[in-house]
């Protein structure tokens, strides 16, 4: 039987995209966690996608990368490769 992949869940995607993001702009998890006022260790766990993070948080980051909370959530807005999840 042929295993597949399943679709990633939403914080995995809106983690890995905040990551992605936050590495383009060339900004470090603690500077990003300090302009969205939230911890660096929780913003670790959300870009590794295993917080639950709160919409208010999602709001925080969004507007700290300024990159648009619906753009965060989409799949492919870095051409997301499930792989990737894995990094």
């Amino acid at each position: 039987m042929k295993k597949t992949k399943s679709q990633p869940a939403a914080r995995e995607i809106f983690g890995l995209n905040v990551r992605r993001a936050r590495r383009f702009k060339e900004i470090s998890q603690e500077e990003l966690a300090f302009q969205a006022e939230i911890s660096r260790n929780y913003l670790s766990d959300v870009e590794r996608g295993v917080r639950n993070v709160s919409i208010d948080n999602m709001e925080a980051l969004s507007k700290a990368l300024g990159i648009s909370l619906a753009d965060l959530l989409k799949p492919d807005l870095f051409a997301m490769n499930t792989d990737d999840l894995e990094e």
